[in-house]
């Protein structure tokens, strides 16, 4: 017998949503079935983030129904959101670090006693009961500020279940986390599954949406491409509805190139959280850093660039010894750092995209001290089109722009100082697959063009599919280095593991 669906508790027909001349959602359409888990994917400026926003009522539509459990709402603000039962948790958390976890649930919505005053204790209650029901390992009492970032998405998720979300959506939740975080991440969602909750799930790892998904909505430039279900929702499938093309050979080298001479050199490099490291990274080169959660790869990739200070140690550049003390040190020297985190150490999110893409280069393009605007914008223009960032000219504010984006042109702003080595932290975390494709594409050009690139990431087929050779860390030492074929997750993981020889 044929299992009926159930009526859908949410459903979006004909949102078009414009920001000025820009046209960023164009009769989309979503239909979301109480107790599934749907995947919302698309590439970075697809529109994705932007319906959620109209369905959390941050965003007004232009145009088109929004229906709860069948009857017609509107959302005008986020408490109305809220008041259809309809919950957003951002990527970026916002839980108060100064405020007990019981108040960052209950915020704005304390439970009062006499004469309006806080109920303490029966707030307490309350939010210790559902943290329970998440399998929560931390009180209600606790301050925010001690909590991890898998902690805090609970804290999220119990903020949204105290005021009964009959919708939770959930925008690229596992960015952050470790694996065992995610899996503890995946079995709440199953959880709230299991109690008929409907979750909407941003996200761009293929893999998690082939394992949690019910169904697949995909979206392309701010427009409806298609449903699919669980057996439908193929990587290549899902990949060519995401960018109307095939990818084929995502990771694939044209050729292994050879190597050119030793560019970036370290001896016995130590410092805070590191032990001594001695590695190389030849012209034409991309070296991975691989390692777990903690092994301090971003430490040492810190300590190269100067925004950390050695406690040891020596550099050498192109055979020559160098001393680097801070990062205006490393610029000089053709030493470019891509941070791991785009928006906290990377870009300057309320400026706009030429200040952001051309702030290391401004003395090129000064006369008498005075900057020249047309050479700024003509450097900004090349950029926006050679990395194919979409959704601003030179002047719009990067803020605004999609993440993908953003890692593209944070990419640019280094391109600019014609790098000799080339760091990458995470480089492709948050962003689309297509905008991956991209990225790749430009790694491998820049590594053709004889720059040094060592690039740090904590997903393994991507070290595995991009890299020449890499370096494994545990703990902040280095604890073995792949090439060729021994470049395996089994090999990867063994080192990353392991304890640690004297």
């Amino acid at each position: 017998m044929a299992t009926i669906d159930p009526p859908p508790v949410l459903e979006v027909s004909g949102i078009r949503k414009r920001f000025g001349a820009v046209t960023v959602l164009d009769g989309v359409q979503l239909t979301i079935r109480p107790g599934e888990i749907h995947a919302l994917m698309g590439e970075n400026g697809a529109g994705k983030s932007t319906l959620m926003k109209i369905l959390a009522g941050v965003y007004q539509p232009d145009a088109g129904t929004i229906r709860v459990g069948g009857k017609p709402v509107v959302i005008g603000c986020p408490f109305d959101a809220r008041a259809c039962g309809i919950n957003l948790i951002y990527q970026e958390l916002s839980v108060a670090a100064n405020l007990t976890v019981a108040q960052n649930i209950f915020m704005g919505a304390e439970p009062r006693g006499h004469f309006g005053i806080v109920d303490t204790a029966q707030m307490n209650r309350r939010a210790a009961a559902v943290l329970a029901s998440l399998g929560a390992t931390f009180p209600p009492t606790r301050i925010a500020s001690g909590l991890s970032i898998a902690d805090q998405q609970q804290v999220e998720i119990a903020r949204a279940l105290v005021h009964d979300s009959r919708v939770l959506i959930m925008d690229e939740p596992t960015a952050a986390l470790s694996e065992r975080e995610t899996a503890r991440l995946f079995d709440v969602m199953r959880a709230l599954r299991e109690r008929g909750i409907a979750i909407i799930y941003i996200s761009h790892r293929m893999a998690e949406v082939r394992m949690l998904a019910d169904r697949v909505t995909v979206l392309r430039d701010g427009t409806w491409i298609g449903e699919l279900t669980r057996a439908e929702a193929t990587p290549e499938t899902v990949v060519r509805m995401m960018v109307g093309r095939e990818l084929g050979g995502f990771y694939e080298h044209a050729a292994r190139r050879a190597p050119g001479p030793v560019r970036l050199k370290l001896a016995g490099v130590h410092g805070a959280r590191v032990h001594p490291a001695t590695l190389e990274v030849r012209a034409g080169e991309i070296v991975g850093l691989a390692g777990l959660v903690g092994a301090g790869r971003t430490e040492l990739a810190r300590l190269i660039f100067g925004a950390d200070r050695m406690a040891g140690g020596t550099v050498e550049v192109d055979g020559s010894p160098v001393s680097i003390r801070a990062p205006a040190d490393a610029i000089r020297l053709g030493i470019a750092y891509v941070p791991e985190d785009r928006k906290g150490q990377g870009l300057f999110l309320q400026q706009s995209l030429l200040a952001n893409v051309t702030m290391n280069v401004l003395g090129k393009h000064a006369r008498c001290g005075v900057l020249r605007r047309g050479e700024l914008l003509q450097v900004t223009r090349d950029a926006i089109a050679k990395l194919s960032a979409r959704g601003a000219g030179p002047d719009g504010i990067i803020g605004g722009l999609s993440g993908g984006n953003q890692q593209k042109l944070l990419l640019a702003r280094w391109l600019e100082i014609g790098p000799r080595v080339l760091i990458l932290d995470e480089p492709t975390r948050g962003v689309d697959i297509g905008a991956k494709h991209e990225i790749y594409r430009i790694i491998h050009e820049l590594a053709d063009a004889g720059v040094a690139v060592l690039c740090i990431s904590s997903e393994l087929a991507e070290i595995i599919g991009v890299c020449d050779r890499v370096l494994v860390m545990r703990e902040g030492w280095l604890s073995g280095e792949l090439a060729g074929e021994r470049i395996t997750q089994e090999n990867i993981m063994a080192l990353a593991t392991q304890a640690q020889a004297a």
